[in-house]
């Protein structure tokens, strides 16, 4: 087998980074000195057959608590090591590293430091087996720029509505990667390698009542399906048979990922299995705007395809869950554990009194035979005497609830929604919950403090259409909360004629500069599309937003003003486009935050971290404001660390896939304040970003692989015990959760605390 020079450098130098030839006795004494030892801690040095390892992994592992129980940590430039903090059981002992496979386990317990052997790997071959997913997703070959765009099954086989190459990759990461990693060994390793064999696999669907997913195997067999026709379906089969051949035959990542560094080896992992196997969607453990709510209290998540809203205590972990059956427009029904719901939880958020908010999107993919329909909405949505609906009625069917659980009371309620929900956040004065993504029209919110006072949809909900000041006088001037700049009649907007299936504005091609919408400079512009990500903008109550298509997608900002509808204000931003007229600074946006400041941070389906900084814009409204193109200047860009995939073009990013994304207001995990952390969902990691140094520090979960996260939150338990008293939280959001590491019956979802000592020996 040959490899090419470069490979074998980088792996040499991932694998020996403290080499030696040998050590002597003397020598590796010492290496022991400094360690601590601890009634709740195991500490030890690693070493091989090349001396002390440095950067790598001792990880720790029980199955004697209520959920198994995993603690990892890294080993300093002595190969040193100490695992804090671990509960009295019996655990199994073993190193990981890149260079290296995994050693023999062997036993160990707290209050007895253990040193460990580990093994260099035999080849290259065996070495990668434990590289992250994005290392092997590079491996892919995407059409050239040139082939686009493309000319259909008769011409190139890439479909007429792929304009650009970057319109393809974001159909390869958002159209692949929003339900599972690319590059784990369950999609890089097949048993028929060929496009045939490859149009089969995608047909192919889980049975109902998997533990995993439930009922929705169908579902997402569809959903491959049409993602494949949306490339220009042979085309895209062949590009999938073409890599895994490649990998089948024997090609390997052409660099080797880095071992932890500096500060990386202060990390300190801990997971929990909960969620009984199934997959599970997001967390949340306190308040965001005050992370000393709920201290000590459970970390709540949610099997959305199964209808559970899980709860696991980190002081005693052991998994509880609820399930619950919406009868909309009445009332909401907690059923036991074992009577499958027809609900959808999606997202769940703590509010500042430590209860519990969950979006429910209803139902999920195809009506089930039997299923009743919706009813319809309220009253209130559409009566006049409503300001909001006679603003802008929203008619139709209740789809959509918003949960609130109270721990205290065990009680659940559900508020029937005007507008449609998906993820949820609480703006910056901690009293609206706005919601997106399930409404393509408007922008809409729940007022706690009413709802707890009165119980009443028509005095909780509120809502506004998208509207943008693009016939503004000044177009400089940011619009203060009791302004009203928009023109109450709506039909003096510039209108959409109507929304196409994948968002955006009727009569926009997509992609390129062709997308750009024809507006009357007179008249407002009312705009739709698909919402994802949101976040609060602690600056001055407004509210970011994350809109995903049209292509290459934009950044919404919206503030309700002292008096809604009247002084609502949205404005939108679309990363620049590039001289060559058809390529963009950055595209697919899915996840947002607001640091501190304001500065509002987008994490991208292509591995980029988008930095949008409004106060630089010379213009905010204005004609150029329909297309988001007006301001230039407030944009920067910066991509993930790791490989790229060949053939892209250098604007595209990486191989890597962030899903949604957190700023660290308050310093939850230990690396400052207004730490932006990406979700590295297509390379096992965290990624937080330093805006400072412009540097990235990779928190990386080595095991089990097939840690692809869609959420972070952050949490202080106790503010007088140090990097102890706080922590960040994420959890494993593999839809397919057998393409974990153990496969069908090894493993199941986790979640996983972050936290980051002074040192990588701290106890």
């Amino acid at each position: 087998m040959q490899f090419s020079q470069r490979f074998v450098r980088a792996l040499l130098a991932s694998s020996y980074l403290v080499a030696a030839a040998g050590m002597s006795t003397s020598a590796m004494a010492a290496a022991a000195t400094g360690i601590p030892t601890a009634a709740d801690g195991i500490g030890g040095v690693v070493t091989s057959s090349k001396g002390p390892e440095a950067g790598v992994w001792v990880i720790a592992e029980t199955h004697d608590l209520p959920t198994r129980f995993i603690k990892i940590v890294v080993t300093d430039d002595q190969g040193r090591f100490f695992l804090p903090e671990l509960p009295i059981a019996k655990y199994d002992l073993f190193v990981r590293g890149y260079g290296l496979v995994d050693s023999k386990r062997v036993a160990g317990a707290p209050g007895k430091n253990q040193n460990l052997t580990a093994v260099i790997a035999p080849d290259a071959k065996a070495a990668a087996q434990y590289y992250p997913p994005n290392y092997w997703y590079s491996l892919m070959r995407v059409p050239a720029e040139s082939d686009f765009p493309g000319t259909g099954p008769k011409g190139n086989g890439i479909a007429p509505g792929m304009r650009t190459q970057q319109l393809w990759l974001q159909q390869a990461s958002n159209g692949c990667q929003t339900c599972h990693q690319m590059g784990t060994p369950a999609t890089r390793y097949i048993a028929d390698n060929t496009p045939e064999g490859w149009a089969e696999r995608i047909t192919k669907s889980r049975s109902d009542g998997d533990q995993a997913i439930g009922n929705h195997g169908p579902d997402h067999a569809a959903a491959m399906g049409n993602g494949m026709t949306g490339f220009g379906r042979q085309r895209g089969l062949a590009m999938w048979a073409d890599w895994t051949q490649r990998v089948e035959k024997g090609e390997l990542p052409a660099e080797a990922p880095p071992r932890p560094q500096g500060i990386e080896r202060n990390l300190v992992l801990t997971s929990y299995d909960w969620a009984n196997g199934r997959y599970t969607h997001d967390v949340s453990g306190t308040d965001r705007h005050d992370p000393t709510v709920n201290a000590h209290g459970p970390v709540y998540g949610v099997s959305s395809m199964w209808g559970y809203v899980l709860a696991l205590n980190p002081s005693n972990p052991e998994t509880k869950e609820f399930g619950f059956k919406v009868n909309y427009n009445k009332d909401v029904e907690v059923l036991p554990p074992d009577k499958f719901p027809d609900a959808f939880p999606h997202n769940p958020m703590v509010d500042r009194h430590a209860r519990l908010w969950v979006t429910d999107l209803g139902r999920y993919g195809a009506p089930r035979p039997g299923t009743a329909p919706y009813p319809e909405r309220l009253p209130n949505c559409t009566d006049p005497a409503n300001k909001f609906a006679k603003y802008w009625p929203q008619p139709g069917q209740t789809k959509n609830t918003t949960l609130v659980w109270d721990p205290k009371t065990q009680k659940l309620e559900g508020v029937p929604m005007c507008s449609g929900t998906h993820h949820l956040m609480f703006n910056s004065n901690r009293k609206d919950l706005y919601f997106t993504n399930g409404d393509q029209k408007v922008l809409g919110w729940l007022d706690i403090d009413a709802w707890d006072k009165t119980k009443d949809p028509a005095k909780t909900l509120g809502w506004c259409p998208m509207v943008l000041d693009t016939n503004a006088t000044d177009p400089t001037k940011r619009p203060g909360p009791n302004d009203v700049t928009i023109t109450p009649d709506r039909t003096q907007w510039n209108q959409p004629a109507g929304r196409r299936a994948g968002g955006g504005v009727d009569g926009e091609e997509v992609g390129g500069a062709a997308a750009k919408v024809e507006i009357d400079p007179k008249k407002d512009t009312r705009v739709e599309g698909g919402l994802y990500g949101l976040d609060a903008d602690p600056s001055d109550g407004a509210m970011w937003f994350a809109k995903t298509g049209p292509f290459p997608s934009q950044f919404v900002r919206f503030h309700p003003g002292n008096n809604p509808p009247e002084t609502c204000h949205t404005e939108m931003y679309e990363p620049p486009l590039l001289a060559d007229g058809k390529t963009y600074q950055s595209f697919g946006v899915r996840g947002i935050s607001a640091d501190s400041k304001g500065v509002a941070w987008g994490f991208t389906g292509n591995g980029q971290l988008s930095r949008f900084e409004r106060a630089k814009c010379k213009n905010v409204a204005g004609p150029t404001a329909a297309n988001g193109q007006q301001c230039p200047e407030g944009w920067s860009v910066f991509d993930s660390p790791g490989p790229r995939i060949q053939g892209a073009n250098a604007a595209s990013g990486t191989a890597d896939f962030f899903y949604l994304g957190w700023v660290d207001w308050f310093d939850l995990i230990g690396l400052g304040k207004d730490t932006v952390v990406a979700t590295g969902s297509n390379s096992d990691s965290l990624l937080a970003f330093n805006d400072t140094t412009k540097k990235f520090t990779t928190l990386r979960v080595p095991y089990p692989q097939g840690f692809r996260t869609r959420g972070v939150d952050g949490r202080i338990d106790d503010p007088n015990t140090g990097w102890k008293g706080r922590a960040g939280w994420a959890t494993y959001s593999n839809t397919a959760v057998w393409h974990q590491e153990g496969g069908e019956d090894g493993t199941g979802p986790l979640l996983v605390k972050f936290q980051m000592r002074p040192h990588p020996l701290a106890n």
